[in-house]
């Protein structure tokens, strides 16, 4: 019997027929999404979600030519005809395949899989394997849209998601997030059969939510979604334009927002945030805190400059530590994302029932110092997080009893009062690196240049921001 990885393994060696084609891998991923989701919806009996005529037996019995012709006419009608569903995977679809032959060699390899093999062990860890393995494969650029699922456990493990809660991703790639939010609820619910038929409904089409910027992203979270039979709306918009200010208030948000600047320099196009800036990461984490419910919770990857950026940085984390409890921050090890060189984060917090005084101290975890650079040759694991996970403890909102380990350990304890003295700064490390007695040893190459860039375009955006002062007729 095929496991699922022999399944995904085949799939991703289909990609080498493809190259004569001049397909890259991104482009592959988006060709087998419409592919798949055409074979899996007959090998799960919903194929009447797809019109009559334009299903996989209807694409399977045709060849050469033919088959590409008509495969091109089939995006087309997909993308207007068949469920809501169906119409929003196959929006805009069209095939960048060229040649008759690649097209056939696809549809025969995915009708040969050992569907028996990939129903048992379930179709959706099937394309999440596929999008995984798309994320680690450096040519593809595509690791900026997936967090590691390993961290995401740990983040889903400690916000603790419960049925009957709002749960949404503002930036949601390809859906990892949500989903493993979904396992983590099914698993505490007898994969939701203790609930009642209305709470199982809500699960599925009203509990997850979300949005994707980037269109060929979104297609593959509907699909990922789809297979893991949830049926809660992803938007394709921009959380940071009026779309975002539409979504509502909800129980838990879990999120790695995209790095860099807004698209164009510009600031976000949403007129209710108090602090504009160009900076994403910054105008997510406004989205993220006004977003939550009094009492709701939220665990998010962020990059060092969130942390420590003046002016209207300074600005928003001291709104966040108004309004919210930061009651935890943990420090990240390098070269667990695409952007090797990028430092990141994840924040905890809470919303307080009121808007002021809400963070009185914030404990902070270094998983950074003195650990390895993670990549291919050393994979991040769930038990790297462990002793993590038990200093947090079992309260989701950070108000477990924990033990400050002092200038020698890695989970300390700072008052609202001494971080105020800080300015506000939140990029807190006390630990030496053991690679040098004199001090932290300088960062490798790849690390100093990414850190290098950082600052200067956070550089460009001050002088932005204050060119557009002066051309606006501010003055200083």
């Amino acid at each position: 019997m095929a496991t699922t990885q022999d399944i995904v393994q085949k799939l991703w060696n289909l990609c080498n027929v493809l190259r004569d084609d001049g397909i890259t891998y991104h482009q592959y991923v988006t060709e087998l999404t419409y592919l798949l989701f055409l074979k899996m919806v007959k090998e799960t009996d919903k194929e009447i979600q797809i019109p009559e005529g334009y299903r996989w037996d209807d694409l399977k019995e045709k060849d050469g030519v033919e088959q590409l012709d008509f495969y091109r006419i089939m995006l087309v009608r997909l993308g207007s005809e068949g469920s809501d569903r169906v119409q929003a995977i196959f929006a805009n679809a069209t095939t960048t395949l060229r040649q008759p032959k690649n097209l056939q060699k696809l549809v025969q390899s995915i009708n040969d899989i050992d569907w028996y093999s990939a129903r048992e062990e379930g179709l959706g860890n099937l394309y999440e394997g596929l999008l995984e393995k798309n994320a680690n494969e450096k040519k593809s650029g595509a690791g900026q849209y997936f967090t590691p699922r390993v961290l995401i456990q740990t983040m889903v493990n400690l916000v603790q998601p419960k049925a009957g809660e709002l749960i949404q991703d503002p930036a949601a790639g390809t859906g990892g997030f949500l989903l493993v939010a979904d396992k983590y609820i099914k698993d505490q619910t007898d994969d939701l059969f203790d609930l009642s038929e209305a709470q199982q409904n809500f699960q599925r089409q009203k509990a997850f939510s979300g949005v994707e910027l980037v269109p060929d992203t979104h297609k593959l979270a509907l699909m990922n979604m789809a297979l893991h039979d949830i049926e809660g709306p992803i938007v394709s918009g921009d959380t940071l334009s009026p779309t975002g200010s539409r979504l509502g208030k909800v129980d838990v948000i879990l999120t790695n927002p995209p790095f860099g600047t807004k698209k164009g320099g510009g600031k976000p196009s949403r007129d209710d945030f108090t602090f504009p800036t160009s900076n994403k990461q910054l105008a997510f984490l406004q989205h993220i805190y006004r977003a939550l419910k009094p009492g709701g919770r939220a665990a998010v990857v962020l990059p060092d400059n969130v942390l420590f950026e003046d002016n209207t940085g300074q600005d928003i984390r001291e709104d966040l530590m108004d309004k919210c409890n930061l009651h935890t921050i943990l420090r990240l090890p390098t070269g667990i994302f695409y952007a090797h060189g990028v430092k990141t984060n994840v924040l905890f917090f809470s919303r307080g029932k009121t808007d002021k005084g809400n963070t009185k101290k914030v404990w902070v975890y270094d998983l950074r110092t003195n650990m390895p650079s993670f990549g291919k040759r050393t994979p991040l694991t769930r038990e790297h997080f462990k002793e993590f996970e038990d200093a947090f403890g079992d309260d989701p909102t950070g108000k477990s009893k924990r033990s400050d380990q002092r200038e020698d350990g890695r989970f300390r304890c700072f008052s609202r009062k001494e971080i105020k003295a800080r300015g506000d700064n939140l990029d807190i490390s006390w630990l030496q690196d053991e690679s040098n007695g004199n001090g932290e040893a300088l960062p490798k190459p790849d690390v100093l240049a990414a850190e290098i860039l950082d600052q200067l375009r956070i550089a460009m955006e001050e002088i932005e921001e204050l060119s557009e002062m002066l051309g606006n007729g501010n003055e200083l």
